[in-house]
C-alpha cells in the first residue's frame, strides 16, 4: 500500500484528490493539511510515502516547505501539484527536491501513475511540464530567458509596478477595482514565481531582470 499525504490550502482542491484516489486498491490517503507548517509536523508524525505538494499556499508556500521537509528528511518523495507551468518555477521546485511535478488539471490516471512512479524511485512529470522541461534543454540560444526570467501575468506587473511606487495594499486594491485579498494573492504568486523571500527581493528581481517590460 502506497500511503499518501496531500498539502493544499483549498479544500476542495484536497477533496477532489482523495476523491480521484478513494477508490485505488493500492493507494491509502492518511493524512492532508492546509499550509506549509502543519504539513511538516504531520508528515513527521506520519511519514507517508509520497506527498503530494501545492506550491502556492499563504505563509510557507510549497517550495520553502519542500526545502525544510527534504533538509530533515531527504527520503521523502514529493510530487509539485500546481497551476503554475513557468520553466523557472518548475526547476525551482524541482531543485529543492521534489521528484514530480504534475499540473492541477491532470486526470486520475495521470495522478496515479505519478504516485507509483515515484513510490518505485522514478521522476514524473505530465505531458506539458515535460515537453517545457525538454524545450528548456533544447532551446539553448533562449535558455536564459526560459529558465531563469519568470513570466509575469498583466496583471501581476501591475500590482509590481504600484508596489515599486511604494503603494500599500490597499491602494492598489482601490487603484486597480479589485480586492485587498486579491492583491496579496498576485503578490504572493509573484514571490513565488521569482522565488524572492519577500517584497524587497521581488523587486530587486524586477529591476534586475526588467520585469515590467
Amino acid at each position: 500500500m502506497i500511503t499518501v499525504f496531500i498539502v493544499d490550502d483549498h479544500k476542495m482542491v484536497i477533496e477532489g484528490l482523495m476523491l480521484l484516489l478513494q477508490n485505488h486498491p493500492e493507494i491509502s490517503v492518511i493524512g492532508h493539511a492546509l499550509d506549509g507548517e502543519e504539513a511538516l509536523g504531520q508528515i513527521e508524525l506520519m511519514k507517508p510515502d509520497v506527498i503530494l505538494m501545492d506550491i502556492n499556499m499563504p505563509g510557507l508556500n510549497g517550495i520553502e516547505t519542500t526545502k525544510r521537509l527534504l533538509s530533515s528528511n531527504p527520503d521523502a518523495k514529493v510530487i509539485a501539484i500546481s497551476m503554475h507551468k513557468e520553466t523557472s518555477l518548475i526547476k525551482l521546485m524541482l531543485s529543492h527536491g521534489a521528484k514530480g511535478y504534475v499540473l492541477k488539471n491532470a486526470g486520475q490516471e495521470e495522478l496515479i501513475k505519478a504516485i507509483t512512479s515515484i513510490h518505485a524511485g522514478k521522476r514524473y512529470f505530465d505531458e506539458v511540464v515535460n515537453e517545457i522541461i525538454i524545450n528548456s534543454v533544447t532551446n539553448h540560444s533562449n535558455e536564459k530567458e526560459q529558465t531563469v526570467i519568470p513570466k509575469l501575468s498583466r496583471r501581476e506587473k501591475e500590482v509590481l509596478r504600484l508596489i515599486m511606487d511604494e503603494c500599500t495594499t490597499q491602494e492598489i486594491a482601490e487603484k486597480l477595482f479589485i480586492s485587498f485579498g486579491t492583491v496579496e494573492t498576485h503578490r504572493r504568486n509573484m514571490l513565488i514565481k521569482t522565488g524572492a523571500r519577500n517584497t524587497v527581493g521581488l523587486v530587486k528581481m524586477a529591476l534586475d531582470y526588467d520585469l515590467l517590460n
